[in-house]
């Protein structure tokens, strides 16, 4: 079994979610022999990438597409190309052209002359264009859906040199890439649906966006998604045929958040309520200052972690200021690696007020690290954890009862300590990416109609 597979972020150029969705997702499917070939946007290289080894790039080759080939120890079945595309996670277009004016210089490549750089005229020698590639900005075009179209062409010719039996493609910025590339190999495509524009704009979609999304689910041969209640936006608010969805729900790496109790014996006279996600609309932080200022009203010691950076975080830092409550609030900004791990060591409640979330991998993170949850109602995360606190996101006395609940009755906190660790456990990658195998092969095998 080949697959192809399309994303734009993975470890260690973690965004959010999917980052580590891509990641259990793939080590799983190398630990069933799956041969998977990744292909991301070309990862900016930083302290984080010690665990990444870069192989060779492709020199002399034929091909038109500069890429570069990294592989993992851990991957032995798995490996990646990095392909000079500026696609940036979790940014609007608005914010994507903010970053694309800081990052480049004056002059800014289209797609067209960037392909034909590679280009070769009669004689076989390669076209030279007079423009140069000094820093990352120069290689963009300009905005959000030009990156997307040139990650598009790219990969579809990238596809030309690679043998795969099946497309795999995360999320929307990878579904033109997964359509051109279907269209030309004719191999399956499934296209796998972490999150939708509902859940990240509310009523206030993007069309563009929206129209991308729709013609990547309905030209997929399946859509597989996180949850029962993403599976239900995709056939009411995108009109995908209930049969062509698979719902696989997500999990984390239980083996590796073990930790030495030891050193998380953190002696502290607040209790610690941590919100750890991205600062935005989808995930709610008005509702968690919300609930935190009732909270306060009640209990003195305790003190709102809010771990994340996003789009709203300069104005929820000023909401806090204003409701009186900025000094019991620690902002951290963006997370990463042991940083992460501390953090839910320390916390007593995690609390997710997600106002639609597709699925929820924070919540099973908290759970591992022994972190009793509460999460919003309107999560794919509930559908699989019983013994969590539910609430509606809007509902801030609601939320800020079970807080004052779990931080004041030990017994109610230890029960559902105990009990959710108990439902991660069961929930697997490796189960995970046996869903996706049968999928592939599905598909693969379906007869040919006349």
């Amino acid at each position: 079994m080949r697959v192809l597979m399309l994303g734009w972020e993975f470890p260690p150029f973690i965004s959010g979610g999917l980052g580590t969705a891509c990641f259990g997702l793939t080590k799983a499917m190398n630990e069933l022999g799956i041969e998977v070939l990744f292909v991301l946007p070309r990862p900016i290289h930083s302290e984080y990438s010690s665990h990444v080894k870069l192989v060779a790039p492709k020199e002399g080759s034929e091909l038109a597409v500069s890429s570069e080939v990294y592989q993992l120890k851990e991957f032995q079945h798995v490996k990646f190309r990095a392909i000079a595309s500026g696609i940036q996670p979790y940014q609007n277009p608005q914010e994507y052209k903010k970053i694309i004016k800081t990052t480049s210089s004056h002059k800014q490549l289209s797609v067209e002359k960037m392909l034909n750089k590679h280009k070769t005229n009669g004689n076989g020698q390669q076209n030279k264009t007079s423009e140069s590639f000094v820093g990352p900005g120069e290689h963009y075009a300009g905005d959000l859906y030009s990156e997307v179209e040139r990650y598009a062409k790219l990969v579809s010719q990238l596809a030309f040199q690679e043998q795969f039996d099946v497309i795999h493609a995360h999320d929307w910025m990878t579904y033109p890439a997964g359509l051109g590339i279907a269209a030309i190999s004719g191999k399956p495509l499934v296209v796998h649906l972490h999150s939708t524009e509902f859940d990240r704009s509310g009523e206030n979609v993007n069309q563009r966006v929206y129209d991308i999304e729709r013609q990547g689910l309905h030209g997929a041969d399946r859509v597989i998604t996180v949850s029962y209640y993403t599976k239900k936006i995709a056939m009411t608010r995108y009109g995908v045929p209930e049969d062509k969805i698979r719902v696989i729900y997500n999990a984390i790496d239980t083996n590796s958040q073990r930790h030495d109790d030891k050193k998380t014996n953190i002696k502290k006279d607040e209790k610690i309520v941590l919100f750890l996600g991205r600062i935005t609309m989808q995930k709610g932080p008005e509702y968690f200052l919300a609930a935190a200022k009732k909270v306060l009203e009640v209990m003195d010691n305790v003190r709102f972690v809010m771990a994340g950076s996003g789009d709203m975080i300069r104005r929820i830092i000023e909401l806090a200021a204003e409701m009186g409550i900025g000094h019991k609030v620690l902002f951290t900004g963006f997370l990463r690696g042991q940083d992460v791990e501390k953090i839910y060591r320390m916390a007593d409640l995690y609390v997710m007020p997600s106002v639609s979330e597709p699925f929820g991998i924070a919540p099973l993170e908290a759970i591992s690290h022994d972190v009793p949850a509460i999460v919003s109602k309107q999560s794919g995360v509930s559908e699989v954890l019983q013994h969590v606190l539910k609430v509606d996101f809007w509902d801030v006395n609601e939320i800020a009862n079970k807080i004052i609940a779990v931080l004041k009755h030990p017994p109610l906190h230890s029960t559902l300590k105990e009990h959710s660790s108990f439902e991660v456990r069961k929930l697997s990658w490796l189960d995970a990416a046996r869903a996706c195998q049968n999928i592939y092969e599905e598909l693969i095998h379906k007869p040919v109609s006349c």
